[in-house]
């Protein structure tokens, strides 16, 4: 039997480094380096690789944006949990003085140390060997970061969409508890793009790493949980502001245009509202 291409969730982040290293717009050499040829079978056993790639760095702009402006506010801290292979600190002009934390498994971690071992990052890094799920090592980590920042981002990219929401529950009231927590940025899905990704295979495909957050009421989850939105940015939005839209073959977009002509006004916005990202605060 052959060996699955995506074993657990850690294996996801050579696919995300691969579509980060395939875009011309923001070249990204680490990025490839990370993938490897791992990263490149992934996303080609994928269906409707150019679309998830479109999303890859329509949200890496997102985020890109959303960090600087924090910084720009006074964050001198980022925690950016379940980083996987991102390279922001060598790819993003960010002041030397800020602290960047990442935390993953082990593994992950040595592989990327190992790969990155003559890049020097813009910025104070840190990585820490941690397993997100054991709470208790997790708060401690939490604690130490917030006694030694004074405001902090908390950057969760891809992250609580592979949680339940029994296991996104405490997480978020583990940051909330924080007071130096500034900002959390989030993931959001709505349950048409769940659909779709069961619709178009990609469940089946990643049927060892399942999306599962689905609160329902994504944004009623987090209130009360002490988290309010205070920016949002959907993909699509973004695509076309960037004039960057989501890549579908030519008969797809003249079927799509033609049938938005008779969905109502709320209809086209829950399409256009599929997929983005949101900054949180606490409230």
């Amino acid at each position: 039997m052959t060996e699955p291409l995506i074993r657990d969730v850690s294996d996801t982040a050579f696919w995300i480094a691969h579509h980060r290293a395939e875009e011309t717009g923001r070249p990204d050499p680490l990025a490839a380096r990370l993938a490897g040829v791992r990263g490149g079978e992934i996303a080609a056993s994928m269906p409707h690789s150019r679309i998830v790639g479109w999303t890859i760095v329509i949200r890496t702009c997102i985020i890109d944006d959303f960090i600087l402006s924090a910084i720009g506010e006074g964050v001198d801290t980022v925690l950016n949990l379940g980083a996987g292979l991102d390279t922001r600190p060598y790819r993003m002009n960010l002041p030397a003085s800020l602290h960047w934390i990442e935390g993953d498994y082990p593994h992950l971690v040595d592989y990327k140390e190992s790969q990155l071992a003559h890049a020097t990052p813009r910025c104070e890094l840190e990585r820490v060997r941690i397993d997100l799920a054991d709470r208790p090592v997790r708060q401690k980590l939490f604690s130490r970061v917030n006694s030694q920042a004074n405001r902090i981002l908390v950057l969760t990219e891809g992250l609580v969409t592979y949680l339940s929401v029994e296991e996104a529950a405490p997480l978020a009231d583990d940051l909330r508890a924080l007071d130096r927590v500034r900002y959390w940025l989030v993931d959001n899905f709505s349950p048409e793009a769940m659909k779709f990704r069961h619709r178009k295979g990609l469940g089946q495909k990643m049927q060892n790493a399942p999306f599962k957050f689905a609160p329902g009421d994504w944004f009623g989850f987090f209130r009360r949980h002490g988290w309010q939105s205070k920016e949002i940015r959907w993909l699509a939005d973004e695509g076309e502001r960037r004039r960057r839209p989501i890549p579908l073959p030519p008969l797809a977009k003249v079927a799509l245009k033609f049938w938005s002509l008779f969905l109502s006004k709320e209809r086209r916005d829950e399409l256009r509202k599929f997929a983005g990202y949101v900054l949180l605060e606490p409230c």
